[in-house]
């Protein structure tokens, strides 16, 4: 059975919550005198109130007896669900009262581990001072699991790579990055600052194992030039596939954030591929089964600047983001 669409709701008798209020307020106190006095309103206002009510409901709500007024038959069945409206209601309004403060809760932020490092020490000692009532949770994952994550919610925000020119609809580019070939410090292939794509060809490769978007991509791209791409050991874990590079002269492929530290310390060296390039776009995703609230878009608000401050220190691209996204 579909549901019923929030855009297809009729709105009529439950339209004025000051009337099921009065409604409410006399059936618990049993008396529309004691009703009066506690909405602190007028008797009789009060009680054209209520009589318009049943006018509109096409039935009597309350029995009049010598001491005060006792619930229908319709009105006692329609006591619990006035009841939740009510209580919805408050609650809808506390939330809007919340919305209206400082931004404060827990943020689940969904992460690529190549993407952490260079965002998230940051991230976490910006939103100490600007809203320090917001609670960062991180979760590290494969993109497999960002995509889980975001259809049931279990995140926020996710952090993904698209291998596409634009970022999908509904998501935001963030910046765009170049893909390269990972080695050695002193590995003489890695001493350029960009290599052809075409030079992969036979390489021992430490890739991650498929499904993955990085394998899809580069496997379409050696098929397209006609290379062979087969690693020799498949790993998800970056930190294993650094190290790797550097003890084995084995080689990957990463955006060069990922390995911005390791790079500068001259541990490993990095070598844009051209020829055809194989780029990507950081897009930022919000949990498809509900809307964004302010604190959530507040946390994305401050991960889109930070984005932009990391850009410019030249570890990936933001100058086109705006123009073709």
């Amino acid at each position: 059975m579909n549901k019923s669409k929030a855009t297809g709701v009729q709105l009529d008798v439950t339209a004025d919550l000051q009337r099921w209020r009065a409604f409410m307020a006399t059936a618990e106190l049993g008396s529309i005198t004691r009703a009066a006095l506690f909405l602190d309103q007028d008797q009789s206002v009060l009680s054209r109130r209520i009589n318009a009510l049943e006018r509109d409901c096409n039935a009597r709500l309350f029995n009049r007896t010598g001491r005060g007024v006792q619930l229908s038959e319709i009105g006692a069945r329609l006591f619990p669900l006035v009841q939740t409206l009510l209580r919805d209601a408050e609650a809808l309004e506390l939330e809007l009262n919340a919305e209206a403060r400082e931004p404060a809760g827990e943020v689940t932020l969904g992460l690529l581990p190549s993407t952490a490092h260079p965002l998230i020490r940051r991230l976490f000692s910006r939103l100490r001072q600007v809203f320090p009532r917001v609670h960062l949770k991180i979760l590290e994952g494969s993109s497999g699991q960002l995509e889980e994550w975001l259809t049931d919610a279990r995140v926020d925000i996710a952090i993904l790579y698209r291998y596409s020119d634009k970022a999908p609809v509904g998501e935001q580019a963030l910046a765009h990055v170049d893909s390269c070939l990972i080695g050695a410090a002193d590995d003489p292939l890695l001493q350029a600052p960009t290599l052809p794509f075409s030079a992969l060809d036979g390489l021992p490769f430490i890739l991650p194992g498929s499904p993955n978007g990085l394998r899809n991509a580069l496997d379409a791209m050696a098929r397209t030039v006609k290379i062979e791409i087969t690693p020799l050991i498949e790993a998800d874990s970056l930190p294993l596939m650094k190290t790797v590079c550097q003890t084995e002269r084995m080689y990957t492929v990463l955006p060069l954030h990922a390995v911005w530290q390791e790079v500068r310390e001259g541990k490993l060296a990095a070598t844009k591929l051209v020829d055809p390039s194989l780029e990507r776009i950081i897009s930022m995703a919000f949990a498809r089964a509900k809307g964004p609230g302010r604190t959530v878009m507040e946390v994305a608000s401050q991960i889109e600047a930070l984005t932009r401050e990391i850009g410019a220190e030249g570890i990936w691209h933001t100058d086109r983001i705006g123009h073709d996204s």
